[in-house]
């Protein structure tokens, strides 16, 4: 990869004509909308069409499908996702061409050093959510945020919005090292588990990478992390951080915790005096954890008690993050982005206190090296559920070089079924679905289309 002689901020004018790579992505799409917003002419590839390919078509945005170096036309300069690499033909046509070429967190980190507040929410899992949380909480407060997060946030009816405060609110992910190219003021670390291990070495990588994320916090500026999380806290070990916790001794904590028709209800106290009280609208004791930190960044940064309370108590949840979907022969379907066994037990965990009368996952695990490296994590979680559907790998970025399939999980969960593409998924839920049931579809890839393929024949 060549050296950029200049910072991709030179490129930030009107007129410059920026080529985004893995456009489509839940990240690239408002990059490429903000940068729209900035006068630059966009235009972009990935790797198929798709709803948001199209959104960005009917904006003027060219999109071409499939990558080609042809497609650079006459850039100045190209910025990918971290999951296209030097051999994709138009990174090696720019490079070969002398066009620079600039990572996605490269832009947004030139982005937010115009604002003075930049609250950054890493984590393993449970950042979108959380950042979903800051984002109703500034918006209650009329601090008029900017926002970029992984999700569709029903508030915003997208995963971005461009306003006009002081304030801007990121998702800000570890793989690849992405969030060391942001220049974070507020920096909130959710927890710090084995993750990526297609990129990271291992667990203590991990930690020094968020180590130096969280080093990159300014001199007047704060770093937040979860007490009740062992990683976490290895990562802020002789920093002067925030604590939010739900076990004794954090600086912001849930007093009076308790659930109204399953949904968490607590006070929220902050070194010992009362801050806001919280009525959830989401499930589980991992999104009590989440709200704290969503409450400590407002703390931190002056934002009143008023505002937690109401942004918290319109908070529905994110798209993907147990989204209801519908009901099909009387079972409710719900979809979920959970993709770590960590994610999974939260959420399998939270759903069989629901009270249904079984639980259903049809779950599609993500990306091969992660199925591997976490394989006896992931059998041992999906033996939660009463039914378990294996719908067949996400590749994502990878090749199958393991020789891997969700086959080798069926085979150690007692009872599953396999299935080896998303039709066949969904005519295993179809089979399944009985009144009282709660379906959950699960995965970070395209297994939500199987709920949409029930509820459409619902419909008919």
């Amino acid at each position: 990869m060549m050296q950029n002689k200049k910072p991709i901020s030179d490129f930030f004018v009107p007129g410059a004509r920026a080529h985004l790579v893995g456009i489509g992505g839940v990240s690239m799409c408002p990059l490429a909308e903000v940068l729209r917003d900035k006068g630059l002419v966009i235009q972009g590839s990935d790797v198929s069409d798709s709803d948001t390919v199209k959104h960005l078509r009917s904006l003027g945005i060219p999109v071409a499908v499939g990558h080609n170096a042809d497609n650079l036309g006459d850039c100045d300069l190209v910025i990918r996702t971290a999951a296209v690499h030097d051999g994709n033909p138009e990174i090696a046509g720019a490079i070969a061409r002398g066009i620079p070429v600039y990572e996605r967190a490269q832009a947004w980190g030139a982005i937010m050093q115009h604002y003075p507040n930049a609250l950054c929410v890493s984590g393993t899992h449970g950042k979108t959510t959380t950042s979903s949380m800051c984002t109703h909480i500034f918006m209650a407060a009329e601090a008029d945020p900017t926002v970029m997060i992984g999700g569709t946030l029903p508030l915003l009816h997208s995963g971005y919005r461009v306003g006009q405060g002081d304030t801007i609110i990121l998702e800000s992910c570890e793989y690849c090292n992405s969030f060391l190219s942001f220049f974070p003021t507020v920096a909130v670390v959710l927890n710090v588990e084995a993750d990526h291990l297609d990129f990271f070495k291992d667990l203590e990588d991990i930690k020094a990478s968020f180590r130096r994320f969280v080093e990159l916090v300014p001199s007047g500026g704060h770093v937040i992390i979860n007490a009740d999380n062992a990683g976490a806290r290895d990562v802020a070990q002789g920093l002067n951080a925030f604590t939010f916790g739900l076990e004794p001794g954090a600086e912001c904590t849930a007093v009076n915790l308790r659930e109204d028709t399953g949904r968490p209800v607590f006070d929220i106290h902050v070194r010992g005096s009362f801050y806001a009280h919280a009525e959830l609208r989401v499930y589980g004791r991992h999104n009590v954890s989440n709200a704290l930190a969503a409450a400590s960044a407002a703390y931190v940064l002056g934002i009143p008690g008023e505002a937690v309370e109401k942004g918290l108590g319109a908070f529905t949840g994110a798209g993907r993050r147990f989204e209801y979907k519908g009901t099909f022969n009387g079972a409710e379907i719900y979809d979920d982005y959970a993709h770590h066994p960590d994610e999974l037990h939260a959420l399998l965990t939270t759903a069989k206190g629901l009270g249904y009368r079984r639980l259903i996952v049809a779950f599609q695990p993500h990306t091969y090296s992660r199925t591997a490296k976490l394989f006896d994590r992931f059998v041992e979680e999906l033996k939660l559920p009463d039914v378990v559907v294996l719908a067949e790998i996400y590749a994502a970025r990878e090749q199958n070089t393991l020789g891997i399939s969700s086959a080798d999980l069926s085979r150690q969960v007692p009872g599953s079924v396999y299935c080896s593409t998303l039709e066949k998924t969904a005519e295993a839920i179809r089979r399944l679905a009985r009144p009282g049931d709660l379906i959950l579809t699960v995965g970070a890839g395209d297994i939500y289309r199987a709920a949409e393929k029930l509820l459409f024949l619902e419909e008919k």
